[in-house]
């Protein structure tokens, strides 16, 4: 990856009118396909993005776990800066607490959708996107209304015993791991193990598709390759879930998938719902992988806190699970807004068009909402923190997510109480990223 380069994430041409036998197509074909019908609805492979300039990318790098100082000083300076202009767009960044969550409760003067950027021709329907992060309503209402139900703690709560499962068993590898003493890397056997099978018994995946969904879901994040490497890995986990749509229409299983085409699956296309299935993953596997890997590290410097996650009450290990949420909030930019009109933000004058983004972390560590936000303290001021963004497009998944850390945070500290990282200040960081991680995290199990 190009030192200084933003790795713009573009999705699928949603707006093709995809048929079967296109989606049959081998992967690499596909992709190709892909790129070139881009290429002639928007006038450019925008595939091979590779971004904004350098000084404009410091709301997605942090210091460690920390935002680097150009956040603070930006968010000291004024709750919304002038970023940059890109393709004579002009960027705007929220930085400032009370200030994001304004923008982010506000459907009314911005707009979600993402079809103007792509340049393709405005038409209501859930296909044209595939996401609840990049629609509006009437769509967004639409697919929500499908999701909502599924997501309820009360719903959510038959999903605690494969938890449980999934929990103990990654436990158990990484006891055979750990054997005489060995270092082991808490990054793919911990932090990623799980919420990968979380999701694929959320969803309702057959064993035998899991290993092919491995490989792409990996792929969905590798940033080495630019825009280019992470456009052909969305592309091809799009495809892949519209074919399990597609599958489970005539086989049913027994998981959201499956649920969703019971209850509604005459009302839409297996290219609507793979799309909203490919966004349930791509919102809950990255993140919470992050949130378990970092949240190991954060907590190995607190030994103290890590012990009362074995000790602690339920009110007490919920204070930490939220902290740990606030203070490094894995995902540091919430969707782009676009103002649908002319409009005085905070005392900026922001264009019809213009691109609003809001910083979740310098939200979450502005010292206007929190005295001590720079600091990791569960027993603090509680604050509401924007982890899961805030208004008509918070997170979903917010409840399950809290029940994957939870589980295995706590497990982890009942099962290795004596954890510890042996050189917690070599741990590698991602450079650059919108979903902020750790690339390996060696840890001595006892």
């Amino acid at each position: 990856m190009r030192s200084g380069a933003f790795p713009v994430v573009v999705t699928a041409p949603h707006r093709v009118q995809w048929s079967m036998s296109t989606l049959r197509l081998p992967a690499s074909l596909r992709r190709r396909v892909v790129r070139a019908v881009l290429a002639r609805h928007v006038g450019r492979d925008v595939s091979a993005l590779r971004g904004l300039p350098a000084h404009a990318v410091f709301p997605l790098r942090r210091d460690g776990l920390d935002p680097v100082p150009e956040l603070a000083a930006a968010r000291d300076r004024a709750p919304v800066t002038r970023l940059t202009t890109l393709l004579g767009t002009t960027i705007w960044l929220v930085s400032g607490y009370d200030e994001a969550r304004a923008v982010l409760a506000d459907a009314t003067r911005f707009s979600n959708d993402m079809r103007p950027v792509l340049g393709t021709r405005a038409r209501s329907d859930a296909e044209s996107i595939g996401g609840l992060g990049m629609t509006d309503d009437p769509d967004h209402g639409r697919l929500r209304g499908l999701l909502t139900p599924e997501f309820t703690k009360h719903r959510l709560a038959r999903l605690q015993t494969d938890i449980d499962l999934i929990v103990a068993e990654a436990l158990d590898a990484l006891t055979d791991l750990g054997e005489d003493g060995r270092a082991v890397d808490l990054v793919p056997h911990f932090g990623f193990a799980i919420p990968f099978r979380v999701i694929c018994e959320l969803l309702g995946l057959a064993v035998s598709e899991r290993a092919e969904f491995h490989r792409i879901g990996a792929a969905r994040f590798d940033l080495t390759q630019g825009g280019i490497g992470v456009f052909d890995a969305a592309t091809e986990s799009r495809t892949f879930l519209i074919d399990a749509v597609a599958r489970q229409r005539h086989e049913p299983g027994n998981g959201l998938i499956g649920a969703v085409l019971a209850s509604h699956g005459d009302e839409f296309t297996d290219v609507e719902l793979g799309g909203l299935m490919d966004g349930v993953f791509l919102g809950g596997y990255e993140t919470s992988a992050s949130m378990l890997s970092m949240g190991v590290l954060v907590l190995a410097q607190h030994p103290a806190l890590y012990s009362r996650l074995r000790t602690g009450s339920p009110s007490e290990v919920d204070a930490i699970i939220e902290e740990l949420l606030r203070y490094l909030c894995p995902v540091q930019v919430a969707f782009p807004r676009f103002a649908r009109t002319d409009l005085d933000l905070f005392g900026e004058r922001v264009g019809r068009g213009d691109v609003v983004v809001v910083s979740l972390t310098g939200a979450n560590r502005d010292p206007r909402a929190r005295a001590d936000a720079e600091l990791f303290n569960p027993t603090g001021k509680r604050s509401h923190h924007l982890a899961f963004g805030h208004g008509l497009h918070r997170c979903v998944g917010a409840e399950l997510a809290r029940m994957e850390l939870r589980t295995a945070l706590v497990g982890l500290a009942t099962r290795f109480p004596k954890l510890t990282i042996p050189a917690p200040d070599d741990v590698s960081f991602r450079e650059l990223s919108v979903v902020h991680s750790i690339d390996a995290l060696p840890a001595h199990l006892s």
